[in-house]
């Protein structure tokens, strides 16, 4: 076993140089539903659950925004059509959030070394960076890594395998880009409470972050214009597929989202939490603010009542969730620019949750 000055040399060498946040974009659709068109929604496509309506006023959801107009999701839909809207929504999004976060970043296309392109909402071969090649002026060299199924942990997940590739090539320029369109996978045709449930919660939404590898990491202060990527690591839990996932169908992805997770929270989370604080030196106590995932109005409950914290703790959480609704991986990036726009400084904990059942966590300096 490892003693405590022991664990804190290891974290040190394995984090020995950041990565610097040098810019960043959020951008939604133009299409906004709020939660008394969703509730009225809900009560023709699910009439056997119009006790259970009340249900959307517990969200923390009052608005969310969606590629398509209110009345393309009544009909039903086929594979083909969703995939359609979501190549050609999912593109001009990510085309948007580029832009703006190289600009954000003082740079230009043709200064990015590497591609890092997350989404678990849609398919797409060639994938969408590729595709984002052929509209902004990409160097033909640059290095792509598109990952799918990390789900809502996905913003956490690839922001910190972005990182990695960033602090394995000083000099590099890292583009994350991340982009889920919820609304796509709702489907007319399923009667079942978990995707009545999900109608509650969902919307659309992309983030794009730049990032390039930084200084020592145990300065404590952010090198970047933004902040500073110091940590990051995860957790998966086995044998909990029936948490969170897709069950394909011949219409779309079926949505996977038990009732066990707030339980699952309640019991396993801090134990996660604690062994990666361990490995990486820390306390909760060496913290200034938390920005978590808002999965959920539970699920962020669930959270404060975990770490001991009030709502304002959280407030930036809530705050996404209010306004744009649960947009999978993309969410908590949103998160995290409320945060930088606020002025927030100091360590944050950024931490996100996807299927697997898994958590992600990063340490970051603003």
């Amino acid at each position: 076993m490892l003693n405590k000055l022991e664990t804190a040399q290891l974290a040190h060498s394995r984090s020995r140089f950041a990565v610097d946040i040098a810019g960043m974009a959020t951008a939604v659709p133009e299409n906004v539903m709020d939660q008394n068109e969703a509730i009225e929604r809900a009560s023709k496509l699910f009439p056997q659950y119009g006790r259970r309506l009340k249900l959307f006023y517990n969200t923390g959801v009052e608005k969310r925004h969606t590629v398509e107009p209110s009345d393309w999701y009544m009909e039903p839909r086929t594979w083909e059509e969703r995939t359609a809207s979501f190549q050609r929504n999912a593109l001009d999004l990510l085309q948007n959030v580029a832009t703006n976060a190289i600009a954000n970043a003082g740079l230009e296309p043709g200064d990015i070394d590497a591609i890092v392109t997350n989404t678990i909402t849609g398919l797409a071969i060639p994938s969408l960076e590729a595709r984002l090649m052929n509209r902004m002026a990409f160097r033909p060299d640059v290095e792509r890594l598109p990952i799918f199924g990390l789900g809502c942990g996905g913003g956490v997940a690839g922001l910190a395998r972005a990182a990695r590739m960033a602090r394995a090539e000083p000099g590099y320029n890292v583009l994350f880009l991340t982009v889920d369109l919820c609304s796509l996978c709702m489907r007319t045709t399923d009667p079942s409470l978990t995707m009545f449930v999900s109608s509650a919660l969902f919307g659309d939404g992309a983030a794009g972050v730049v990032l390039k590898s930084g200084g020592d990491a145990t300065s404590g202060t952010s090198g970047g214009n933004l902040g500073r990527i110091a940590a990051s690591g995860e957790h998966l839990w086995g044998n909990t597929e029936h948490i969170m996932g897709w069950d394909v169908r011949n219409d779309g992805f079926g949505v996977v989202l038990s009732s066990d997770l707030p339980s699952l929270m309640q019991n396993e989370f801090m134990n996660a939490l604690n062994g990666f604080l361990d490995r990486e030196g820390l306390t909760l106590e060496d913290f200034d603010g938390f920005l978590f995932h808002p999965g959920g109005g539970k699920v962020l409950s669930t959270l404060e009542e975990l770490l001991s914290l009030d709502r304002e703790h959280l407030a930036h959480s809530w705050n996404v969730l209010r306004d744009y609704g649960n947009m999978s991986s993309a969410t908590v990036l949103f998160v995290l620019q409320s945060a930088i726009k606020s002025g927030a400084r100091g360590r944050q904990l950024l931490a996100a949750f996807g299927p697997g059942f898994s958590a992600y966590f990063v340490v970051l300096d603003l």
